[in-house]
């Protein structure tokens, strides 16, 4: 596809189709329902089943405001589904962990948002594997973006000289 025109349309078309089957097949509400808490607090959970997280970290990986993530992790801690601890480097930082609770909670979230659309399990194996190669491509094509993965950012956050 040689024609700057022709593949800026089809750029916006499969954008607009992929945005199209996601948001369709959205789990958020049935997720909301089956925690019985909004897709935001459940979203917490599922942040924090690679481990615990400062505060920081937990807002930065939502998205939110600080008290905003306060009131999150207030609700969920009355839940029981989290417990706060101090930092052991800083006593004014604080840790967020799951609880078992916490845990199955967000892998119950976890199984529901896994369920592929029906539209995707109804390929046929070849178009499958077609999608899955254009998706590693996809993948790769914006890989290198987060030079610091996930882990060692937790691990410096809880010892800052860690990652030095």
């Amino acid at each position: 596809m040689s024609d700057p025109d022709a593949r800026s349309a089809a750029l916006s078309r499969v954008w607009a189709e992929m945005r199209a089957l996601v948001l369709e097949d959205d789990r958020r509400k049935e997720v909301a329902d089956a925690l019985g808490m909004s897709f935001s607090r459940a979203k917490a959970l599922r942040r924090l089943l690679s481990g615990p997280l400062t505060m920081r970290e937990l807002t930065d990986l939502l998205g939110t405001e600080k008290p905003y993530t306060t009131l999150v992790v207030d609700d969920l801690e009355g839940r029981g589904y989290v417990r706060r601890t101090v930092h052991p480097g800083d006593r004014r930082r604080r840790i967020v962990t799951l609880t078992e609770a916490g845990r199955a909670a967000a892998e119950r979230a976890d199984r529901i948002l896994a369920r592929p659309p029906r539209a995707l399990a109804a390929l046929s194996p070849d178009d499958l594997a077609a999608l899955d190669h254009v998706m590693a491509a996809i993948r790769s094509a914006g890989a290198g973006q987060d030079v610091m993965s996930l882990p060692e950012k937790r691990a410096q956050a809880i010892d800052p000289n860690s990652a030095m």
